[in-house]
Parts: structure tokens; C-alpha cells; sequence
């Protein structure tokens, strides 16, 4: 079981900046992937980035050069830095952890609660 508790959110006007953070707790596995996804109401949930315990990242065409995600092991935390913040960005974000099970080849998902960002234009 892993507990993971969203915090930063939001409102905000185009152009400025939000920090959110994460903090998961539990049944951490050493290989893990930690990221930030966002919903709008009628839409899919979507990556916006995410980061491996390794530091690999991968960020979504729409926020690349405006957000910046980042970990810190020791305290199995995320955050999600958020610049030049534009009225499209608004929607719930929600923190994901995914273990990695090397032994079996599996993968398992954990979410948070979700926080609203709300940008106004």
C-alpha cells in the first residue's frame, strides 16, 4: 500500500508560477516512477511529466519549456514546478506512483487525492 498526499494548488493568474509537491509513504520500491498527470471535466487523464528514481524525465509537448519536475529519494517526494502559467493549464492534478516489481516483470499504480490549479486570464 502506498499513501501519496498533494499539496500547491491553486489559483493563479496567466503568467505566474504555482510549486506542488507530493508525498508518498508505504510500500516504496526501489525502482519507481514518480510523475504529475492532469484531468479536465469530459477528458482523459494525461501526463503532464513524470521522473524515474534515476532522474529520467519525460514531460508532455504542451508544458516543455515552462514546467520543470524534480525529486527528492530521500524524503520519496515530488515536485512540479509550474512558470508562465496560461489559462489552458487549469485542471485537477493528480500525483502517480508507479513500483516497479523486477522480480516479476509487473508494474503497479498508486494516486493522490488531486489538487486544483486554476489560471485566470
Amino acid at each position: 500500500q502506498v499513501q501519496l498526499v498533494e499539496s500547491g494548488g491553486g489559483l493563479v493568474q496567466a503568467g505566474g508560477s504555482l510549486r506542488l509537491s507530493c508525498a508518498a509513504s508505504g510500500s516504496i520500491l526501489r525502482l519507481n516512477t514518480m510523475g504529475w498527470y492532469q484531468q479536465t471535466p469530459g477528458n482523459q487523464r494525461e501526463l503532464v511529466a513524470a521522473i524515474t528514481t534515476g532522474g529520467r524525465i519525460n514531460y508532455a509537448d504542451s508544458v516543455k519549456g515552462r514546467f520543470a519536475i524534480s525529486r527528492d529519494n530521500a524524503k520519496n517526494t515530488v515536485y512540479l514546478q509550474m512558470n508562465s502559467l496560461k489559462p489552458e493549464d487549469t485542471a485537477v492534478y493528480y500525483c502517480n506512483l508507479q513500483n516497479v516489481y523486477v522480480s516479476s516483470g509487473t508494474r503497479r499504480d498508486y494516486w493522490g487525492q488531486g489538487t486544483q490549479v486554476t489560471v485566470s486570464s
